[in-house]
């Protein structure tokens, strides 16, 4: 059966199927997704609960979304997993000749991280259609002889530039601008450390060893607002897609009729056609915008962010218009709308088809008309099509690109604040609660203290001494006995409960509770 046999078979023959039939359909939708020949069409099953006889029957339809909305992605979610830590190990020396060769269990390798790459050759997000999951590798567990493990290999899952990120709480973790900028989203977890690595004054031949930390895992929403040094903007059929063919290596589509382009498109314009070497300029054709395009109307929204990382905005003009500077107020309007600071965005305002006779008989009343509603004086002629006074246009643009800051991306988040993020977030994990549930049995919730939970070995009594010392010194004992816990009273963290001691040194107290001291 072909993608539009099956079509047919959800959508044309209306005719209620038993819930088996369904499955199978459903199933035969899954092998067209995977296999990628859903390309253009998606389906989305609809379920009708109507029916008749003695069971209940079902009715299942597909109704096809836009081609458009399968051909640019701009909004993805992603799931990332730094990897596990390796753990540990307990061993000790042993060789002829050598007696009491102390201990010598590895440390753990690190695991994975998860990182996110600016790459400037991309320029949506549409590989993240199919795949969803990344994950670090786990690092190695250490050996006897003191041999570590191996460090556990990251994942860098490559993004377009302007790809904002944000966890699933909304809040924003990462802006990448600049080609080659990483974000680690999901670190990989710390190796546990060998019985050698605790080898001290006091304790010259310990028997525990910690197990590896659990890899970092969330959840991300990206979003990609493109980054260019101009954009071109304007009412459908203005001649935005012509005019980006003539100054740019873009294909777009181009026809005699509105909304021709229905993704925003980049084009690399090599300013040596315009006799200035080594130069390049990026350019992004912005859909034609309606009235409207603030609150949802078209795609307005979904093309309006990306206007607010061009460095500076090409309003074309149709000069074939009704009311050319009615189509000017319209969009200038919509930019106020969505975002006030697009307005203050320097514009450069071209009056397009020129080449038209009719155009060119009224161009100095178009010009006159516009000028008054302009707050500069960056008013241009040209005609996309032949090509008329785009050189000089070009020339002019990048005198103005030169002239204005470097850092006008209107960046989101910069890196030092993500530093500073990351020393609060680092002081918020020493914090915890102790909350008692019922009379003699105690909760302690924190991020620092159930890792050190998680980490050791409990397969080994003496871990178990270290993690009482590690709870002593953090100060976690004092709260719970502020809190009113005394020996013996059950603790839980994290999933593992244990007899709390006040004495830091568990052998001792477990002593002293037994009864077995003067």
């Amino acid at each position: 059966m072909d993608m539009m046999g099956f079509v047919n078979v959800l959508g044309v023959s209306g005719k209620s199927v038993r819930w088996d039939e369904i499955c199978e359909l459903r199933e035969g939708y899954r092998r067209f997704w995977r296999s990628g020949e859903v390309d253009a069409t998606r389906c989305r099953l609809e379920v009708d609960g109507s029916g008749g006889g003695g069971g209940e029957t079902e009715e299942v339809r597909a109704s096809a979304s836009s081609e458009a909305e399968w051909k640019f992605f701009d909004r993805a979610r992603l799931y990332v997993k730094g990897g596990d830590g390796g753990n540990g190990c307990v061993a000790f020396r042993r060789e002829k000749g050598i007696s009491k060769g102390g201990p010598a269990g590895g440390n753990g390798g690190n695991g994975g991280t998860v990182h996110l790459v600016a790459d400037k050759g991309k320029n949506t997000l549409s590989r993240f259609r199919g795949r969803v999951h990344f994950r670090g590798n786990p690092g190695k567990n250490g050996q006897g002889k003191g041999r570590h493990g191996v460090a556990g290999s990251g994942e860098e899952v490559t993004v377009p530039l302007g790809t904002v990120v944000r966890n699933e709480k909304g809040e924003l973790i990462g802006d990448l601008c600049v080609d080659g900028q990483r974000l680690a989203v999901a670190r990989g977890g710390r190796g546990g450390r060998g019985n050698e690595a605790f080898k001290s004054d006091r304790d010259v031949a310990p028997r525990f060893s910690e197990n590896g930390e659990t890899g970092e895992e969330q959840w991300l929403n990206l979003e990609l607002k493109l980054v260019a040094d101009i954009g071109i903007i304007g009412v459908p059929n203005a001649g935005k897609s012509t005019l980006l063919r003539k100054v740019s290596n873009a294909k777009p589509d181009v026809a005699d009729y509105p909304f021709t382009t229905v993704i925003p498109t980049l084009g690399m314009c090599d300013l040596n056609w315009f006799d200035l070497e080594g130069r390049s300029l990026v350019f992004a054709d912005i859909p034609g915008l309606l009235e409207g395009a603030h609150d949802g109307k078209g795609l307005g929204v979904a093309f309006l962010r990306h206007i607010e990382r061009c460095r500076i905005l090409i309003h074309l003009v149709s000069g074939a218009s009704e009311d050319p500077v009615g189509d000017y107020e319209a969009i200038n309007q919509e930019l106020a709308l969505f975002s006030p600071g697009l307005v203050d965005k320097p514009q450069v305002v071209l009056i397009n088809k020129v080449d038209i006779p009719d155009v060119k008989e009224k161009i100095g009343e178009i010009e006159a008309g516009l000028r008054s509603k302009m707050s500069h004086k960056r008013l241009a002629v040209i005609s996309a099509a032949s090509g008329e006074g785009v050189p000089t246009v070009i020339k002019r643009l990048v005198k103005l690109v030169d002239s204005m800051p470097q850092d006008e991306l209107n960046v989101l988040i910069t890196e030092e604040e993500i530093r500073e993020r990351e020393e609060r977030r680092a002081a918020e994990e020493k914090e915890f609660t102790i909350t008692m549930e019922e009379p003699n049995r105690f909760r302690v919730n924190g991020v620092m203290v159930e890792r050190v939970v998680k980490m050791t070995n409990w397969d080994y009594i003496d871990g178990l001494d270290r993690l009482q010392r590690v709870l002593e010194a953090s100060g976690v004992n004092k709260a719970l006995r502020k809190a009113g816990a005394v020996d013996g009273d059950a603790v839980t963290i994290s999933g593992y409960e244990f007899n709390f001691y006040g004495n830091e040194n568990v052998f001792t107290a477990m002593a002293i509770q037994e009864g077995y001291t003067d």
